[in-house]
């Protein structure tokens, strides 16, 4: 590639929940723009995700995991990975290679194939996995999909990693680049500081409760001797579920403020004071302005 040919786009990427996603965009970009956690629907809306390949700036749109929805707030989940799909010049299906051809990867072949969308198929956790399966996985996935080509890759490791970004950036549109060069995110800082937050959350609480509340910046100021004052709300549905959040004596959010903040404050580079406030808020999966905040559609 010429030094003097610049190249830009958007790169999709879309798959059931919890196949990767994230942690690709994460391990591209080098820092974290995406929260990543073992369980499934961390990723609630779209995070671009920007970084640089030789002289290609590659923007990866990481979609909320596709699965059948359920709940006002899955199908608006839904609707912005399909929404990504639209927006973008190449597409990438991530498939958990241990978790195999499941019946989520399924229905989204199927609605690429309707849309006639030639992706990328991307197999993940290839670690984890024995050859022969990987081989015979490949196989009907490519029987059933319409693909241009095919990745083995773990983004945990970083393994094949480099082949699937060379791809990328030799295929997308010559272009000048959209973003400054040290830019890693279109997300607000004191987003990106809730997405830890929430992240916290999924991580030190029982697998549903995350799913009943959501994560607000309510202040981001940068005070006389240059740290920043970050607050930070949790609401939450029920009384019951407050008092899990804030844990015995405030020992639970005690404990996710302090690994948030140190997360976020490497992130940054910078001194934060985070004060994390958890509030009541019944039927805020109803509420237009919640969705409105993290860009998704309410429906």
């Amino acid at each position: 590639m010429s030094k003097d040919i610049t190249r830009c786009g958007f790169v999709a990427l879309i798959g059931a929940p919890n196949a990767g996603k994230s942690t690709i965009t994460n391990n591209f970009v080098g820092s974290k723009v995406s929260i990543v956690s073992p369980k499934v629907q961390t990723t609630r809306t779209l995070v671009k995700g920007i970084g640089i390949y030789k002289n290609t700036q590659i923007i990866f749109l990481d979609t909320p995991g596709i699965f059948k929805p359920k709940r006002r707030l899955d199908k608006a989940m839904v609707t912005s990975a399909w929404d990504g799909v639209t927006d973008a010049d190449m597409i990438v299906l991530v498939v958990d290679a241990k978790r195999g051809f499941d019946d989520e990867t399924r229905s989204i072949i199927a609605k690429l194939n309707k849309r006639k969308i030639e992706a990328i198929l991307v197999l993940n956790k290839i670690d984890l996995v024995q050859k022969d399966k990987l081989l015979g996985l490949t196989q009907s996935l490519n029987q059933e999909g319409n693909f241009k080509e095919t990745f083995f890759v773990s983004a945990e490791t970083g393994q094949n990693t480099e082949e699937l970004y060379e791809y990328i950036a030799n295929n997308l549109p010559e272009s000048p680049w959209y973003y400054p060069e040290d830019q890693i995110s279109d997300m607000p800082l004191k987003m990106l500081s809730a997405e830890i937050v929430r992240e916290k959350l999924f991580l030190y609480l029982r697998q549903e409760l995350p799913y009943e509340l959501t994560v607000e910046p309510e202040l981001w100021e940068r005070r006389e001797d240059g740290s920043i004052r970050a607050e930070i709300t949790i609401y939450v549905a029920r009384d019951s579920q407050k008092i899990i959040v804030l844990g015995r004596n405030g020992q639970m959010i005690k404990r996710i403020g302090q690994s948030a903040r140190k997360e976020i404050e490497e992130l940054l580079e910078e001194r934060v004071h985070l004060f994390l406030f958890v509030k009541v808020r019944e039927n805020w999966q109803d509420d237009a302005e919640r969705y409105s905040l993290w860009g998704l559609k309410f429906q």
